[in-house]
């Protein structure tokens, strides 16, 4: 499957939560993001947790559920924002998905190639 390299932005990681206080990042910085979105991507327990709480559990599109155990995120901090490179085989879909769960629209893709 081919790994992508994604590069993100974060203009204010000290405020970006997710919509739902049960999924949402609750970190303290860069590395405690990079963390919790590694484990996001690399675990489908976030996802787990987020489809148990939608009304029909059965009918969450399962494409969301797929994992990477190789996904790598590393973050830092970058003239007043967060700057998230991220290497993984997964669709942007599942990525998206698990970012918003995280931080909600707090973030933008700024580029994207092949790793």
């Amino acid at each position: 499957m081919a790994r992508n390299h994604y590069y993100l932005s974060i203009a204010d990681l000290g405020r970006a939560r997710g919509d739902d206080p049960r999924f949402a990042y609750d970190g303290a910085g860069p590395n405690d993001f990079a963390s919790a979105l590694q484990q996001a991507l690399r675990g489908d327990e976030l996802f787990q947790r987020w489809r148990a709480a939608q009304p029909d559990p059965d009918a969450v599109d399962t494409s969301l559920a797929v994992t990477d155990a190789d996904a790598e995120v590393h973050a830092k901090v970058a003239d007043l924002h967060t700057e998230v490179d991220l290497v993984t085989s997964l669709p942007m879909s599942v990525v998206r998905h698990r970012l918003y769960l995280l931080i909600g629209s707090a973030w933008q893709l700024r580029d994207m190639r092949a790793a």
